[in-house]
């Protein structure tokens, strides 16, 4: 079951829109517990994915780690999607 809210949220898996593979991301990010999501910038991370990895992932990767960083900075829950716009406009993807 997903957290209602970020004091919720024990593991990455717990936060809305985050799962298995996410979680894998985030962990190859140097995060391992939500709240180390709060404050950081989640186009910063999604750059950041694409350094370590040598590979562009889908810019829906971004949108997921934007409702993340959200979510645990006391954002509702979303979905990914509620953040597309927002990230084309700013990444022009």
């Amino acid at each position: 079951m997903k957290a209602g809210t970020a004091t919720d949220a024990k593991r990455l898996q717990d936060i809305p829109n985050i799962g298995p593979s996410i979680a894998d991301d985030l962990r190859a990010l140097g995060i391992t517990q939500p709240k180390q999501l709060i404050g950081k910038d989640p186009y910063a991370l999604y750059r950041r994915m694409t350094e370590i990895t040598g590979i562009r992932h889908d810019p829906c990767l971004c949108d997921c780690f934007i409702s993340a960083v959200r979510f645990m900075e006391g954002a509702p829950a979303t979905p990914w999607w509620h953040y597309t716009a927002e990230r084309k406009r700013l990444l022009r993807d």
